[in-house]
């Protein structure tokens, strides 16, 4: 099974301030036949302009990823976590029984550029927590790097639920595979430039469901691509 999901095709809204594109129901973007794949809830690429951001807002039962193309992204939470958020690195923030935040980009020319992702939790009520490391681009150069899973496996952040995300770069003749286990599904989000998935031509902002099996990469210009498997 390879279902194609076209860029153009997603939800968009433009609040001047915020330009954001939605994969998946949210907000006032409201798709039935695109709620989410399995767990993974939402994958919103977000431009936030110089000096804005999101203010503080709450959150529950939810393990929110972010994960930075251009740009830096400032995060303050009500665990007493600062920081900023470059190309490279990768934010979990499990919310739990409930924790607030806020993210600016605090520059005062470029636009902060990244992809926010939310994977529903395999366990409620939890107590909040926060995690965040940086994957070189050495790290995802022809290859799939894992950057999040259940256990933190292989110096990957840790996430409360049975998924694993990849993250790669691929150029020129530059590939690689992912076997997906039966009884799993696979997605393929281009987060830029252009690939080829299994045969599927696919440009930034595309994203393709697979059913178990493998995953073949190849035949990128200039692509970061992400690969979730997901229960």
């Amino acid at each position: 099974m390879l279902t194609l999901r076209k860029s153009e095709d997603r939800g968009h809204v433009n609040h001047g301030w915020l330009d954001s594109y939605h994969s998946f129901s949210f907000a006032d973007y409201y798709d039935p036949e695109h709620m989410g794949y399995g767990p993974l809830r939402v994958i919103n690429e977000d431009r936030v302009q110089a000096g804005a951001g999101f203010g503080t807002h709450g959150h529950r039962d939810m393990e929110i990823i972010s994960y930075v193309l251009d740009g830096a992204l400032a995060h303050q939470d009500s665990m007493g976590n600062g920081s900023a958020i470059v190309p490279g690195d990768v934010q979990r923030m499990s919310a739990g029984s409930g924790v607030r935040h806020s993210e600016h980009n605090h520059s005062q020319s470029g636009t902060t550029h990244f992809l926010q992702i939310w994977i529903e939790p395999k366990f409620t009520g939890i107590k909040p927590s926060y995690e965040q490391k940086h994957f070189s681009a050495d790290e995802k150069r022809g290859r799939l790097r894992l950057i999040v899973s259940p256990d933190g496996r292989d110096g990957s952040v840790s996430m409360n639920q049975d998924a694993f995300l990849h993250a790669g770069l691929f150029d020129g003749d530059e590939s690689a595979e992912l076997t997906v286990a039966a009884s799993r599904r696979g997605y393929v989000h281009v987060a830029r430039g252009s690939v080829s998935v299994n045969g599927q031509q696919l440009r930034a902002g595309d994203a393709l469901k697979t059913g178990a099996g493998t995953i073949r990469i190849e035949g990128g210009k200039a692509a970061e691509v992400l690969v979730f498997d997901l229960p």
